[in-house]
């Protein structure tokens, strides 16, 4: 897969006019911004990574994870989201433009993974929620595998809801903070790109907690922010964004769970994209490789050869900047 693949050129300036229109009305609202403490380990000993679009990542000194602060509060999120032409313009051009690439080259392996991980833990049929499930392909790749009696989309934004309606899924219009587990339980909670986005990651994974049963699944994926390409390129790379508020490693997101209730099993680091993404900002000449002789040998000057076998290297080595983990719930309540 190239990244061309999923986010098609001739559309990017397009997405990059729209994405600059959301970073404006981010910042008239950064009078209603709020300090926070490390959202993985809790702690208030940080020093500034970097700046981006004039928001503050700060280093937490502690556990190394990168999370903006101040940042925008709930209330300021929702209402951001809800106004977003950067997701209205993917919603309805980029996607529809990369679905077929993305179901077959993403969500295919996505679902076929999750049910790989859910026979190897001995989890078998019963629920599947996925949280945050944007258009529901995923769910609809789910679906089709019949590993699970119900797969449910749990999506509070109304647009995208109402996409998964339109594919026949069944549909939780809110966020999974507000899932009240008397009325509904899960065998396996799933969350693509969605726990780097929150205000308070502890509160999501605590819902989550909530709503699996006892020895369930969590499956998150999230960026690695000690990964090749965000470690790299810091400020320069894509993943560093206005919208990613919380940028993990493993280490830091597995203490989170921990804390939380869960048992950490699995940690991958999938990435595709690391290599590429690094040699874009090279060629484009926003980066340079000048005193790193042997990344030049490698991106530039034999990339045609050394290319997929050095990304093959990351993702072996958890190097890439996309992670997995995966947590099975311990028995009890959390306690605050």
């Amino acid at each position: 897969m190239k990244e061309n693949d999923i986010r098609p050129a001739e559309l990017m300036a397009g997405q990059a006019e729209r994405h600059a229109a959301d970073i404006r009305r981010m910042l008239a609202r950064r009078a209603e911004f709020v300090e926070v403490d490390c959202p993985a380990c809790g702690g208030g000993r940080r020093e500034l990574a970097f700046v981006k679009h004039d928001l503050r990542f700060q280093a937490c000194k502690d556990c190394e994870t990168i999370y903006e602060s101040p940042r925008p509060t709930p209330s300021v999120l929702a209402k951001l989201y809800a106004e977003s032409e950067n997701y209205a313009y993917w919603a309805n051009h980029i996607f529809p433009a990369s679905e077929e690439v993305r179901r077959n080259e993403i969500f295919k392996p996505r679902a076929a993974r999750v049910a790989a991980i859910c026979d190897s833990q001995g989890v078998r049929g019963g629920t599947l929620l996925e949280v945050g499930s944007g258009f529901g392909t995923f769910c609809e790749e789910a679906r089709r595998l019949g590993r699970f009696e119900r797969v449910i989309a749990v999506e509070p934004t109304p647009d995208c809801a109402a996409k998964c309606r339109q594919r026949g899924l069944d549909v939780i219009e809110k966020p999974v903070e507000q899932i009240d587990p008397a009325s509904l339980t899960a065998n396996v909670v799933a969350s693509f790109e969605v726990i780097e986005h929150l205000f308070s990651p502890r509160d999501f994974i605590r819902s989550c907690h909530r709503v699996l049963v006892p020895g369930g699944l969590l499956v998150l994926s999230c960026p690695n922010v000690k990964g090749f390409d965000v470690a790299l390129l810091r400020e320069l790379s894509s993943t560093v964004d206005t919208e990613h508020l919380n940028l993990f490693h493993p280490r830091s997101l597995g203490q989170l769970l921990d804390r939380n209730g869960f048992e950490v099993l699995e940690v991958s680091t999938p990435g595709k994209l690391d290599a590429e993404l690094v040699r874009k900002e090279v060629v484009a000449g926003r980066f340079s490789l000048e005193g790193r002789p042997l990344l030049q040998h490698l991106l530039m000057d034999e990339w045609e050869r050394w290319g997929n076998p050095f990304q093959d290297f990351l993702v072996e080595n958890g190097l890439s900047s996309h992670m997995w983990i995966v947590a099975r719930r311990k028995a009890g309540s959390v306690e605050d």
